[in-house]
């Protein structure tokens, strides 16, 4: 379709470089468009040993991209779609996005700690591992018992820290485990039901950015958007949008669409003298995405 050559920006993690790697066979295979894949470090890379709401700032994973793009380094950035901010820099866009993976969830737990008993089957007193604050609040919910330690680094290195003893448990995203196929055969693995154990907003979906002021990149990824995913993307980021928020923020969310009828379940932990102390549960249904957004932001706050 288009005989120019692309550079597509990416972070230079596994998982970073599976999905630059599976845009990049789409646009060749589909299109016929080439392109190049240009690693570049982010400072949520740099930067690994701080827990996500012990950060300044947002963007820890797209800004330096987006600079790349604003700067014409790149011609597009392939991000997990759950790291970009909800507002865009002045000059870009979100071009496409789509190719939603498994949304849910996963607990690993190291065998001689597995309990076999409720949502979270940790034997009590045990070490979990996650520092979001989404995953804090619910763990903290559904099992007190734990004790939660900070964890950083990219899907591999999370679980070898598990497997190292580091943490009897810890909690991440199916769609990194499936996409890089790991072998966790020695682990106790559970997918945890995402109406229960909220996952983020837009988790498992891919997101392309591009410039406003490129009409040739924009035609071309514009045909990878899916109008499905784009929906419940737009009900579970517009929340978090409501919120101003990024990842520190404690919002789990988990939307349907089923015959014109859209759903959207959302929790938001509460905190106290930097204690986890409640969660609030909201579900709303309607045809309609912004008031659904707007009924469930107002009855959190005010709950």
């Amino acid at each position: 379709m288009s005989s120019a050559r692309l550079i597509l920006g990416s972070r230079g993690s596994h998982l970073a470089l599976w999905q630059a790697n599976f845009i990049q066979e789409i646009l060749i295979s589909k299109y016929n468009c080439q392109s190049d894949i240009k690693i570049i470090k982010t400072t949520g890379d740099i930067i690994d040993n701080v827990s996500f709401d012990k950060l300044e700032g947002k963007g820890f994973f797209t800004k330096e991209l987006e600079e790349a793009l604003l700067n014409k380094e790149i011609d597009l950035a392939v991000h997990s779609l759950k790291d970009l901010m909800t507002s865009q820099p002045d000059g870009l866009k979100v071009g496409a996005v789509g190719f939603r993976a498994d949304r849910r969830e996963v607990l690993l737990i190291n065998r001689d700690k597995f309990d076999g008993d409720g949502l979270l089957p940790i034997k009590p007193g045990s070490v979990i591992g996650t520092s979001s604050a989404r995953r804090k609040c619910q763990i903290t919910y559904y099992a007190p018992s734990l004790e939660i330690k900070d964890l950083r680094g990219n899907v591999p290195t999370r679980v070898k820290k598990l497997r190292d003893g580091l943490y009897d448990a810890i909690i991440i995203a199916v769609a990194g485990i499936d996409r890089l196929e790991l072998d966790l055969s020695d682990l106790k693995v559970i997918r945890l039901d995402p109406k229960k154990f909220l996952p983020a907003p837009a988790q498992g979906v891919l997101g392309i950015q591009i410039r406003n002021n490129d009409p040739d990149t924009g035609n071309i990824i514009g045909q990878l958007n899916s109008p499905e995913v784009a929906l419940e993307a737009k009900l579970e980021r517009g929340l978090l949008a409501r919120f101003d928020g990024g990842c520190s923020l404690p919002l789990g969310v988990f939307s349907s669409i089923s015959e014109g009828q859209l759903n959207l379940t959302a929790i938001l932990g509460e905190s106290k003298n930097d204690q986890w102390v409640g969660l609030k549960r909201i579900e709303e249904s309607g045809n309609n995405a912004e008031n659904i957004v707007d009924s469930i932001y107002n009855k959190l706050i005010l709950k």
